[in-house]
């Protein structure tokens, strides 16, 4: 009686499914790195206050905006991140007016900055502005706007500042923010959170 040779497809059979095993692990693997890597270009957009502030469309005058956390952390074109405060837009007037999209030149003409609070330090914040350029050399109305978001979009300040010459500071509110995030306004009373020093403001 014949007996059937089991040793030689035993082996086979184990190196068939060590191989699709290993493939199997391979592929699981590589989804792992992949998922991490589609999530990269993803931009946490979470804000619990938007300040703007915004100035007559096309000129060419550069007004900046200084924003300093109850921590001292202060943002502004030299920082444009400091704690949870961020600068989303940096305006320099008629500079940084021409975009360039599918190699066409278009003018986009407003003069606005852009600070996003994207958490909550309870204390007091401060908000300046500088007049970093004046080319106009007219006095330039300043609207400032400082809107909760959330949970729902909600204005709790809003002011019209002049500015008259070029490096002056101004402190436009100081205001106070609780642990739940809730808005106080404050005084004006005046700090100089520039790094410049100047006088006559």
């Amino acid at each position: 009686m014949r007996r059937k040779n089991r040793t030689r497809t035993e082996p086979f059979t184990d190196l068939l499914f060590n191989t699709l095993l290993g493939f199997t692990f391979l592929f699981f693997i590589t989804v792992l790195f992949i998922n991490p890597i589609s999530k990269i270009g993803n931009v946490n957009m979470k804000a619990e206050y938007i300040i703007t502030v915004d100035w007559k469309d096309s000129l060419p005058d550069d007004v900046d905006i200084w924003v300093q956390d109850p921590n001292g952390e202060t943002v502004s074109y030299l920082k444009k991140d400091a704690g949870w405060l961020h600068l989303d837009r940096d305006d320099q007037g008629i500079i940084n007016d021409v975009v360039t999209i599918d190699g066409e030149e278009i003018i986009y003409p407003i003069n606005r900055e852009v600070v996003t609070l994207r958490g909550i330090i309870p204390g007091e914040y401060i908000l300046n502005l500088y007049l970093y350029e004046h080319k106009s050399n007219h006095p330039i109305d300043v609207k400032v706007i400082i809107e909760k978001v959330n949970p729902t979009l909600k204005l709790v300040y809003a002011n019209n500042i002049t500015l008259e010459k070029k490096d002056s500071e101004v402190t436009v509110t100081r205001f106070f923010l609780d642990s739940k995030g809730e808005y106080s306004s404050g005084d004006s009373q005046k700090k100089i959170l520039t790094p410049y020093n100047l006088k006559g403001f």
